[in-house]
């Protein structure tokens, strides 16, 4: 599967972006869809997984009640909606699938889109 990202940018904090990151085959062969991200110097972390069935599942507190992930299995995308962005929210935000079940651990995933850039400023 290819992975496309788009809808990152440039940002004040509180503001709102929503990344949508559209496959090129049916994601309903995949059991979960994940966004990570990455800043400088960092980590790759994930901040939010939806599970083919259950819906999302994960958020890490650092994003939980400001961030939102849906999938949609019939048109074969994934969204992450990004509400009251902090500074601490700049960074590259990848999308990633795994055929068999839900993980936050980079490793875990082999397909990985190639990212968009979010940038939070005051």
């Amino acid at each position: 599967v290819e992975l496309l990202e788009s809808g990152g940018g440039s940002v004040e904090t509180g503001g709102s972006l929503t990344l949508s990151c559209a496959a090129s085959v049916g994601i309903a062969n995949y059991v979960c869809m994940a966004w990570f991200r990455q800043a400088p110097g960092k980590e790759r972390e994930a901040v939010a997984l939806a599970h083919f069935t259950a819906g999302p599942i994960y958020y890490p507190d650092s994003v939980k009640g400001r961030f939102s992930v849906s999938r949609d299995n019939a048109k074969n995308t994934v969204s992450l909606q990004m509400n009251n962005l902090k500074a601490e929210d700049t960074a590259v935000y990848y999308c990633a699938a795994h055929p068999e079940g839900c993980y936050s651990t980079p490793p875990k995933y082999n397909y990985w889109g190639r990212g968009t850039q979010v940038t939070v400023s005051s």
